[in-house]
Protein backbone atom coordinates (compact mmCIF):
# COMPACT_ATOMS: atom_id res chain seq x y z
CA UNK A 1 0.00 0.00 0.00
CA UNK A 2 2.90 2.16 0.88
CA UNK A 3 4.29 1.87 -2.75
CA UNK A 4 1.55 4.55 -4.22
CA UNK A 5 1.51 7.17 -1.64
CA UNK A 6 2.42 10.84 -3.32
CA UNK A 7 6.33 10.42 -2.07
CA UNK A 8 6.70 6.89 -3.43
CA UNK A 9 5.52 7.46 -6.85
CA UNK A 10 7.80 10.93 -7.06
CA UNK A 11 10.83 8.61 -5.94
CA UNK A 12 10.13 5.89 -8.27
CA UNK A 13 9.43 7.77 -11.66
CA UNK A 14 10.75 10.99 -10.57
CA UNK A 15 9.58 14.64 -12.47
CA UNK A 16 7.43 12.19 -15.01
CA UNK A 17 5.27 10.63 -12.59
CA UNK A 18 2.73 13.83 -12.90
CA UNK A 19 2.27 13.47 -16.63
CA UNK A 20 2.11 9.40 -16.19
CA UNK A 21 -0.65 10.06 -14.31
CA UNK A 22 -2.52 12.58 -16.09
CA UNK A 23 -2.13 10.47 -19.02
CA UNK A 24 -3.90 7.71 -16.52
CA UNK A 25 -6.48 9.68 -16.19
CA UNK A 26 -6.84 11.51 -19.59
CA UNK A 27 -7.74 7.84 -21.03
CA UNK A 28 -10.70 7.98 -18.70
CA UNK A 29 -11.73 11.34 -19.69
CA UNK A 30 -10.76 9.97 -23.71
CA UNK A 31 -13.01 6.79 -23.38
CA UNK A 32 -16.04 8.43 -21.62
CA UNK A 33 -15.74 11.20 -24.31
CA UNK A 34 -15.17 8.61 -27.47
CA UNK A 35 -18.13 7.19 -26.35
CA UNK A 36 -20.51 9.72 -25.78
CA UNK A 37 -19.45 10.97 -29.56
CA UNK A 38 -18.46 7.68 -31.22
CA UNK A 39 -21.76 6.66 -31.60
CA UNK A 40 -23.22 9.66 -33.93
CA UNK A 41 -21.94 8.15 -37.43
CA UNK A 42 -23.66 5.36 -36.59
CA UNK A 43 -27.04 6.25 -35.99
CA UNK A 44 -28.09 6.08 -39.79
CA UNK A 45 -27.11 2.45 -39.93
CA UNK A 46 -28.75 1.75 -36.33
CA UNK A 47 -31.82 3.71 -37.57
CA UNK A 48 -31.75 1.32 -40.39
CA UNK A 49 -31.27 -2.30 -38.55
CA UNK A 50 -33.91 -1.80 -35.97
CA UNK A 51 -36.52 0.62 -38.23
CA UNK A 52 -36.55 3.41 -35.48
CA UNK A 53 -36.78 7.30 -36.31
CA UNK A 54 -34.43 10.06 -35.58
CA UNK A 55 -36.82 10.85 -32.12
CA UNK A 56 -35.84 7.63 -30.89
CA UNK A 57 -32.43 6.81 -31.89
CA UNK A 58 -31.22 10.24 -30.49
CA UNK A 59 -31.85 8.93 -27.24
CA UNK A 60 -28.61 6.66 -27.79
CA UNK A 61 -26.70 10.01 -27.15
CA UNK A 62 -28.85 11.80 -24.81
CA UNK A 63 -29.45 8.96 -22.99
CA UNK A 64 -25.76 8.71 -22.18
CA UNK A 65 -25.17 12.37 -21.69
CA UNK A 66 -28.04 12.28 -19.26
CA UNK A 67 -26.85 9.05 -17.10
CA UNK A 68 -23.11 10.92 -17.27
CA UNK A 69 -24.87 14.23 -15.97
CA UNK A 70 -26.62 12.79 -13.03
CA UNK A 71 -24.04 10.67 -11.93
CA UNK A 72 -21.12 13.35 -12.16
CA UNK A 73 -21.60 15.03 -8.37
CA UNK A 74 -21.27 11.76 -6.79
CA UNK A 75 -17.34 12.05 -7.62
CA UNK A 76 -16.63 13.97 -5.05
CA UNK A 77 -18.12 11.49 -2.42
CA UNK A 78 -15.89 8.84 -4.00
CA UNK A 79 -12.89 10.72 -4.08
CA UNK A 80 -13.36 11.03 -0.35
CA UNK A 81 -14.59 8.06 0.86
CA UNK A 82 -11.99 5.48 -1.86
CA UNK A 83 -9.45 7.71 -3.41
CA UNK A 84 -9.01 8.31 -6.95
CA UNK A 85 -6.39 4.93 -7.76
CA UNK A 86 -9.46 2.91 -6.47
CA UNK A 87 -12.29 4.54 -7.78
CA UNK A 88 -10.75 4.73 -11.00
CA UNK A 89 -10.01 1.72 -11.35
CA UNK A 90 -13.06 0.02 -10.91
CA UNK A 91 -15.33 2.44 -12.87
CA UNK A 92 -13.10 1.85 -16.09
CA UNK A 93 -13.23 -2.06 -15.43
CA UNK A 94 -17.05 -1.90 -15.34
CA UNK A 95 -17.08 0.44 -18.51
CA UNK A 96 -15.17 -1.93 -20.14
CA UNK A 97 -17.36 -5.02 -19.34
CA UNK A 98 -21.31 -2.32 -20.07
CA UNK A 99 -19.46 -1.76 -23.84
CA UNK A 100 -18.75 -5.23 -24.25
CA UNK A 101 -22.47 -5.93 -23.73
CA UNK A 102 -23.90 -3.04 -25.57
CA UNK A 103 -22.11 -4.47 -28.85
CA UNK A 104 -24.59 -7.73 -28.50
CA UNK A 105 -27.78 -5.72 -28.03
CA UNK A 106 -30.19 -7.79 -29.95
CA UNK A 107 -32.94 -4.63 -29.48
CA UNK A 108 -33.15 -0.73 -29.65
CA UNK A 109 -34.16 -0.79 -26.13
CA UNK A 110 -31.13 -3.19 -24.64
CA UNK A 111 -28.77 -0.55 -26.51
CA UNK A 112 -29.88 1.97 -25.25
CA UNK A 113 -29.89 0.77 -22.11
CA UNK A 114 -26.77 -0.28 -22.14
CA UNK A 115 -25.73 3.48 -23.28
CA UNK A 116 -27.23 4.45 -20.19
CA UNK A 117 -25.02 2.17 -18.00
CA UNK A 118 -21.95 3.53 -19.77
CA UNK A 119 -23.06 7.24 -19.64
CA UNK A 120 -23.52 6.36 -15.28
CA UNK A 121 -20.19 4.84 -15.32
CA UNK A 122 -18.57 8.08 -17.25
CA UNK A 123 -19.79 10.28 -14.91
CA UNK A 124 -17.94 8.73 -12.17
CA UNK A 125 -14.89 8.98 -14.10
CA UNK A 126 -15.02 12.32 -15.71
CA UNK A 127 -14.69 14.97 -13.11
CA UNK A 128 -11.57 12.84 -11.69
CA UNK A 129 -8.88 14.05 -13.73
CA UNK A 130 -9.62 17.77 -13.26
CA UNK A 131 -9.31 16.81 -10.00
CA UNK A 132 -5.62 15.33 -10.09
CA UNK A 133 -4.43 17.83 -11.94
CA UNK A 134 -5.33 20.87 -9.76
CA UNK A 135 -3.90 18.51 -6.73
CA UNK A 136 -0.43 17.89 -7.90
CA UNK A 137 0.40 20.40 -9.82
CA UNK A 138 1.85 23.81 -9.00
CA UNK A 139 -0.91 26.85 -9.74
CA UNK A 140 1.43 28.00 -12.48
CA UNK A 141 1.80 24.80 -14.14
CA UNK A 142 -1.73 24.03 -13.84
CA UNK A 143 -3.25 25.77 -17.37
CA UNK A 144 -0.37 23.67 -19.14
CA UNK A 145 -1.43 20.70 -17.49
CA UNK A 146 -5.24 20.82 -18.48
CA UNK A 147 -4.31 21.70 -21.74
CA UNK A 148 -2.81 18.46 -22.00
CA UNK A 149 -5.56 16.98 -20.06
CA UNK A 150 -7.85 19.05 -22.31
CA UNK A 151 -6.74 17.48 -25.53
CA UNK A 152 -8.42 13.86 -23.79
CA UNK A 153 -11.87 15.82 -23.93
CA UNK A 154 -11.94 17.68 -27.11
CA UNK A 155 -9.68 15.67 -29.80
CA UNK A 156 -11.86 12.32 -28.65
CA UNK A 157 -14.76 13.84 -29.66
CA UNK A 158 -12.56 15.39 -32.97
CA UNK A 159 -11.55 11.97 -33.80
CA UNK A 160 -14.03 9.94 -32.42
CA UNK A 161 -16.30 9.96 -35.65
CA UNK A 162 -13.61 8.93 -37.34
CA UNK A 163 -12.97 6.15 -36.27
CA UNK A 164 -16.86 5.68 -35.87
CA UNK A 165 -17.12 5.98 -39.76
CA UNK A 166 -14.60 3.31 -40.35
CA UNK A 167 -16.19 1.19 -37.94
CA UNK A 168 -18.82 1.51 -39.88
CA UNK A 169 -18.29 1.09 -43.01
CA UNK A 170 -15.93 -1.14 -42.53
CA UNK A 171 -17.53 -3.79 -40.16
CA UNK A 172 -20.54 -2.57 -38.87
CA UNK A 173 -22.23 -0.21 -36.18
CA UNK A 174 -21.41 -2.66 -33.13
CA UNK A 175 -17.91 -2.20 -33.12
CA UNK A 176 -18.50 1.40 -32.04
CA UNK A 177 -19.77 0.19 -28.79
CA UNK A 178 -16.72 -2.32 -28.40
CA UNK A 179 -14.28 0.43 -29.41
CA UNK A 180 -13.63 2.32 -25.86
CA UNK A 181 -13.02 -1.27 -24.55
CA UNK A 182 -9.17 -1.52 -24.73
CA UNK A 183 -8.58 1.99 -23.88
CA UNK A 184 -10.39 1.60 -20.15
CA UNK A 185 -8.88 -2.06 -19.82
CA UNK A 186 -5.89 -0.26 -20.39
CA UNK A 187 -6.69 2.43 -17.97
CA UNK A 188 -7.24 0.10 -14.95
CA UNK A 189 -3.59 -1.19 -15.18
CA UNK A 190 -2.02 2.08 -15.43
CA UNK A 191 -4.44 3.35 -12.72
CA UNK A 192 -3.25 0.53 -10.30
CA UNK A 193 0.50 1.46 -11.50
CA UNK A 194 0.51 5.18 -11.04
CA UNK A 195 -2.16 6.79 -9.20
CA UNK A 196 -1.81 7.50 -5.75
CA UNK A 197 -3.48 6.14 -2.45
CA UNK A 198 -6.28 8.48 -0.68
CA UNK A 199 -4.23 10.77 1.48
CA UNK A 200 -5.64 9.90 4.37
CA UNK A 201 -8.78 8.84 6.04
CA UNK A 202 -10.90 11.61 5.93
CA UNK A 203 -14.52 11.65 8.63
CA UNK A 204 -16.95 9.31 6.70
CA UNK A 205 -20.17 11.12 6.03
CA UNK A 206 -23.54 9.96 4.42
CA UNK A 207 -23.60 10.26 0.41
CA UNK A 208 -26.87 11.99 -0.76
CA UNK A 209 -29.41 9.93 -2.06
CA UNK A 210 -31.96 11.73 -2.36
CA UNK A 211 -30.21 15.06 -3.47
CA UNK A 212 -28.70 12.07 -6.70
CA UNK A 213 -32.44 10.96 -7.19
CA UNK A 214 -34.34 14.22 -7.52
CA UNK A 215 -31.53 15.59 -9.43
CA UNK A 216 -32.16 12.35 -12.05
CA UNK A 217 -35.79 12.49 -11.95
CA UNK A 218 -35.25 16.11 -12.96
CA UNK A 219 -32.74 15.95 -15.78
CA UNK A 220 -34.31 12.77 -17.11
CA UNK A 221 -38.07 14.23 -16.58
CA UNK A 222 -37.43 17.13 -18.83
CA UNK A 223 -34.98 15.47 -21.40
CA UNK A 224 -38.21 12.93 -22.16
CA UNK A 225 -40.47 15.80 -22.48
CA UNK A 226 -38.02 17.63 -24.68
CA UNK A 227 -38.48 14.32 -27.07
CA UNK A 228 -41.28 13.50 -26.71
CA UNK A 229 -41.92 17.50 -27.99
CA UNK A 230 -40.61 15.91 -31.32
CA UNK A 231 -43.67 13.85 -31.93
CA UNK A 232 -46.14 16.26 -30.18
CA UNK A 233 -49.21 14.65 -31.52
CA UNK A 234 -51.48 12.46 -28.59
CA UNK A 235 -48.56 13.19 -25.98
CA UNK A 236 -49.57 17.00 -25.10
CA UNK A 237 -50.59 15.46 -21.49
CA UNK A 238 -47.54 13.65 -20.55
CA UNK A 239 -45.65 16.03 -21.62
CA UNK A 240 -47.08 18.61 -19.62
CA UNK A 241 -47.02 15.92 -16.51
CA UNK A 242 -43.17 15.08 -17.04
CA UNK A 243 -42.54 19.24 -17.27
CA UNK A 244 -44.09 19.93 -13.97
CA UNK A 245 -42.34 16.54 -12.84
CA UNK A 246 -39.06 17.65 -13.89
CA UNK A 247 -40.01 21.14 -12.55
CA UNK A 248 -40.78 19.93 -8.91
CA UNK A 249 -37.95 18.08 -9.06
CA UNK A 250 -35.76 21.14 -9.56
CA UNK A 251 -36.79 23.18 -6.95
CA UNK A 252 -36.52 20.19 -3.81
CA UNK A 253 -33.27 19.45 -5.29
CA UNK A 254 -32.36 23.12 -4.79
CA UNK A 255 -34.27 23.21 -1.73
CA UNK A 256 -32.35 20.18 -0.15
CA UNK A 257 -29.03 20.96 -1.60
CA UNK A 258 -29.18 24.42 0.34
CA UNK A 259 -30.23 22.81 3.91
CA UNK A 260 -28.02 19.01 3.81
CA UNK A 261 -25.20 18.76 5.81
CA UNK A 262 -23.19 17.16 3.14
CA UNK A 263 -24.80 18.05 -0.17
CA UNK A 264 -24.22 16.41 -3.57
CA UNK A 265 -24.02 20.19 -5.41
CA UNK A 266 -22.23 22.63 -2.82
CA UNK A 267 -24.22 25.52 -3.49
CA UNK A 268 -21.65 27.86 -1.60
CA UNK A 269 -19.16 27.62 -4.61
CA UNK A 270 -21.63 29.38 -6.62
CA UNK A 271 -21.81 32.33 -4.63
CA UNK A 272 -18.47 32.93 -5.84
CA UNK A 273 -18.43 35.21 -9.04
CA UNK A 274 -15.89 33.89 -11.25
CA UNK A 275 -16.72 30.22 -9.96
CA UNK A 276 -20.60 30.93 -11.49
CA UNK A 277 -19.56 32.53 -14.65
CA UNK A 278 -17.14 29.71 -15.25
CA UNK A 279 -20.14 27.14 -14.99
CA UNK A 280 -21.98 28.99 -17.42
CA UNK A 281 -19.18 29.58 -19.85
CA UNK A 282 -19.25 25.51 -19.11
CA UNK A 283 -22.96 24.95 -19.78
CA UNK A 284 -22.25 26.91 -23.27
CA UNK A 285 -19.01 24.44 -23.83
CA UNK A 286 -20.73 21.25 -23.76
CA UNK A 287 -23.77 22.56 -25.76
CA UNK A 288 -21.41 23.83 -28.61
CA UNK A 289 -19.15 20.50 -27.88
CA UNK A 290 -21.53 17.95 -27.84
CA UNK A 291 -24.32 19.61 -29.87
CA UNK A 292 -21.69 19.89 -33.13
CA UNK A 293 -21.05 17.04 -32.60
CA UNK A 294 -23.91 15.47 -32.93
CA UNK A 295 -25.01 17.63 -35.69
CA UNK A 296 -22.10 17.99 -37.76
CA UNK A 297 -22.04 13.91 -38.86
CA UNK A 298 -25.97 14.18 -39.19
CA UNK A 299 -25.69 16.92 -41.37
CA UNK A 300 -23.33 15.54 -44.14
CA UNK A 301 -24.77 12.55 -44.18
CA UNK A 302 -28.33 13.17 -44.30
CA UNK A 303 -27.80 16.82 -46.17
CA UNK A 304 -24.81 15.72 -48.24
CA UNK A 305 -25.27 12.50 -48.77
CA UNK A 306 -21.73 11.57 -47.58
CA UNK A 307 -20.60 8.47 -46.36
CA UNK A 308 -20.49 7.05 -42.43
CA UNK A 309 -16.09 7.42 -43.29
CA UNK A 310 -16.48 11.03 -45.03
CA UNK A 311 -18.14 11.95 -42.00
CA UNK A 312 -15.44 11.08 -39.84
CA UNK A 313 -12.91 12.21 -42.19
CA UNK A 314 -14.13 15.75 -42.27
CA UNK A 315 -13.43 15.74 -38.33
CA UNK A 316 -9.95 14.70 -38.98
CA UNK A 317 -8.02 18.55 -39.67
CA UNK A 318 -10.11 19.82 -36.26
CA UNK A 319 -8.13 16.81 -34.68
CA UNK A 320 -5.09 17.66 -36.37
CA UNK A 321 -5.57 21.43 -35.48
CA UNK A 322 -6.48 20.64 -31.92
CA UNK A 323 -3.48 18.72 -31.12
CA UNK A 324 -1.09 22.14 -31.79
CA UNK A 325 -3.37 24.60 -30.50
CA UNK A 326 -4.27 22.60 -26.90
CA UNK A 327 -0.10 23.16 -25.50
CA UNK A 328 -0.42 26.57 -26.09
CA UNK A 329 -4.42 27.74 -24.94
CA UNK A 330 -3.25 25.48 -21.79
CA UNK A 331 -0.28 27.88 -21.40
CA UNK A 332 -1.63 31.20 -22.08
CA UNK A 333 -3.81 30.04 -19.67
CA UNK A 334 -1.34 30.42 -16.92
CA UNK A 335 -0.20 33.60 -17.99
CA UNK A 336 -3.43 35.78 -19.63
CA UNK A 337 -6.80 36.51 -18.39
CA UNK A 338 -9.49 33.61 -18.58
CA UNK A 339 -12.00 35.90 -19.38
CA UNK A 340 -10.64 36.87 -22.74
CA UNK A 341 -9.32 33.51 -24.01
CA UNK A 342 -13.13 31.91 -23.36
CA UNK A 343 -14.54 35.27 -25.18
CA UNK A 344 -11.78 34.43 -27.91
CA UNK A 345 -12.92 31.05 -27.67
CA UNK A 346 -16.43 31.69 -27.80
CA UNK A 347 -15.93 34.24 -30.92
CA UNK A 348 -14.61 31.39 -33.21
CA UNK A 349 -16.96 28.95 -32.52
CA UNK A 350 -19.78 30.69 -33.21
CA UNK A 351 -18.28 32.11 -36.45
CA UNK A 352 -17.83 28.56 -37.18
CA UNK A 353 -21.90 27.72 -36.47
CA UNK A 354 -23.00 30.57 -38.54
CA UNK A 355 -20.75 29.43 -41.21
CA UNK A 356 -22.14 26.23 -41.12
CA UNK A 357 -25.59 27.82 -40.91
CA UNK A 358 -25.06 29.52 -44.61
CA UNK A 359 -23.75 26.93 -46.34
CA UNK A 360 -25.43 25.16 -49.35
CA UNK A 361 -24.95 22.09 -50.87
CA UNK A 362 -22.72 23.03 -53.56
CA UNK A 363 -20.03 23.83 -51.31
CA UNK A 364 -16.91 21.75 -51.18
CA UNK A 365 -15.36 19.22 -48.51
CA UNK A 366 -12.33 21.12 -48.05
CA UNK A 367 -14.15 24.33 -46.73
CA UNK A 368 -16.81 22.04 -44.14
CA UNK A 369 -13.70 21.08 -42.79
CA UNK A 370 -12.34 24.30 -42.14
CA UNK A 371 -15.31 25.42 -40.37
CA UNK A 372 -15.25 22.29 -38.14
CA UNK A 373 -11.20 23.39 -37.19
CA UNK A 374 -12.65 27.35 -36.35
CA UNK A 375 -15.12 25.54 -34.25
CA UNK A 376 -12.96 23.13 -32.51
CA UNK A 377 -9.92 25.72 -32.27
CA UNK A 378 -12.61 27.98 -30.49
CA UNK A 379 -13.29 24.78 -28.16
CA UNK A 380 -9.62 24.48 -27.22
CA UNK A 381 -9.35 27.87 -26.24
CA UNK A 382 -12.12 28.07 -24.02
CA UNK A 383 -11.86 24.80 -22.03
CA UNK A 384 -8.09 25.50 -20.06
CA UNK A 385 -9.31 28.95 -19.34
CA UNK A 386 -12.82 27.79 -17.84
CA UNK A 387 -10.79 25.13 -15.25
CA UNK A 388 -8.25 27.49 -14.14
CA UNK A 389 -10.79 30.79 -13.81
CA UNK A 390 -12.95 28.31 -11.98
CA UNK A 391 -10.58 26.12 -9.82
CA UNK A 392 -7.86 28.45 -9.22
CA UNK A 393 -9.61 30.94 -6.55
CA UNK A 394 -10.85 27.65 -4.69
CA UNK A 395 -9.42 26.06 -1.46
CA UNK A 396 -7.25 22.95 -1.76
CA UNK A 397 -10.68 20.85 0.24
CA UNK A 398 -12.42 22.48 -2.51
CA UNK A 399 -11.33 21.13 -5.41
CA UNK A 400 -13.37 17.64 -5.28
CA UNK A 401 -16.78 19.92 -5.45
CA UNK A 402 -15.29 22.12 -7.27
CA UNK A 403 -14.42 19.53 -10.66
CA UNK A 404 -17.01 17.65 -10.21
CA UNK A 405 -19.90 20.59 -10.59
CA UNK A 406 -17.82 22.39 -13.43
CA UNK A 407 -17.57 18.63 -15.37
CA UNK A 408 -21.45 18.63 -13.94
CA UNK A 409 -22.40 22.06 -15.68
CA UNK A 410 -20.75 20.83 -18.99
CA UNK A 411 -22.05 17.81 -19.25
CA UNK A 412 -25.52 19.25 -18.18
CA UNK A 413 -24.85 21.60 -21.18
CA UNK A 414 -24.40 18.62 -23.71
CA UNK A 415 -27.69 16.87 -22.59
CA UNK A 416 -29.54 19.54 -23.38
CA UNK A 417 -27.57 20.98 -26.19
CA UNK A 418 -27.96 17.54 -28.21
CA UNK A 419 -31.85 17.69 -27.17
CA UNK A 420 -32.02 21.71 -28.71
CA UNK A 421 -30.23 20.29 -31.77
CA UNK A 422 -32.67 17.06 -32.21
CA UNK A 423 -35.63 19.10 -31.68
CA UNK A 424 -35.00 21.85 -33.88
CA UNK A 425 -34.22 19.40 -36.63
CA UNK A 426 -37.77 17.39 -35.88
CA UNK A 427 -39.70 20.34 -36.82
CA UNK A 428 -37.64 21.85 -39.47
CA UNK A 429 -38.14 21.10 -43.43
CA UNK A 430 -38.54 17.45 -44.11
CA UNK A 431 -38.65 15.83 -47.57
CA UNK A 432 -38.98 11.70 -47.90
CA UNK A 433 -39.05 11.34 -44.03
CA UNK A 434 -35.63 12.84 -43.69
CA UNK A 435 -34.61 16.71 -42.64
CA UNK A 436 -33.39 19.14 -45.58
CA UNK A 437 -30.44 21.17 -45.85
CA UNK A 438 -33.07 23.92 -44.29
CA UNK A 439 -33.31 22.57 -41.16
CA UNK A 440 -30.24 21.81 -39.96
CA UNK A 441 -29.14 25.33 -41.22
CA UNK A 442 -32.26 26.58 -38.68
CA UNK A 443 -30.10 24.08 -35.92
CA UNK A 444 -26.67 25.59 -36.75
CA UNK A 445 -28.08 29.12 -36.08
CA UNK A 446 -29.96 28.24 -32.93
CA UNK A 447 -26.11 26.45 -31.75
CA UNK A 448 -24.57 30.03 -32.64
CA UNK A 449 -27.05 31.84 -30.37
CA UNK A 450 -26.97 29.93 -27.25
CA UNK A 451 -23.10 30.11 -27.39
CA UNK A 452 -23.05 33.71 -27.94
CA UNK A 453 -25.13 34.08 -25.12
CA UNK A 454 -22.67 32.85 -23.30
CA UNK A 455 -20.54 35.98 -23.82
CA UNK A 456 -22.45 38.07 -21.17
CA UNK A 457 -21.46 36.43 -18.25
CA UNK A 458 -18.08 35.54 -19.12
CA UNK A 459 -17.51 39.29 -19.61
CA UNK A 460 -18.21 39.80 -16.24
CA UNK A 461 -15.31 37.48 -14.78
CA UNK A 462 -12.78 39.09 -12.86
CA UNK A 463 -9.95 36.59 -13.65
Amino acid sequence: MGNHTLEALQARYGERWRWLAVATVMLGTMATVLSATVVNVALHDIMLEFGIRQGQVHWLATGFIAAMTTTMLASSWLLDHFGIRRTLAVAMLLFSIVSVLGGFASTPELLILARVAQGAVAGLMQPMAMFLVFRIFPRERRGQAMGIYGMGVILAPALGPVLGGFLVDQFNWRYVMFAPAPVTLLGVFMALRFLPLKPQQADPYPFDLPGLVLLGLAIVSSLDALNRLQQPAGSEVTIAVLAAVALLALVLFVWRERRARHPLLNVALLRRRSFLYANIGALALGLALFGSTYLIPLFVQTALSYSATEAGLLMLPAGIALGITFPLAGRLADKRSSRGLILFGITLFALSAMLFAVSGLELAFGWLALWTILGRIGLGFMLPALSTGALNPLEPHQLGAGSSTINFTRQLGGAYGVNIVALSIEYGDHAAGLPTIGAFHSAWWLVALFVGLAAVPVWRMKV
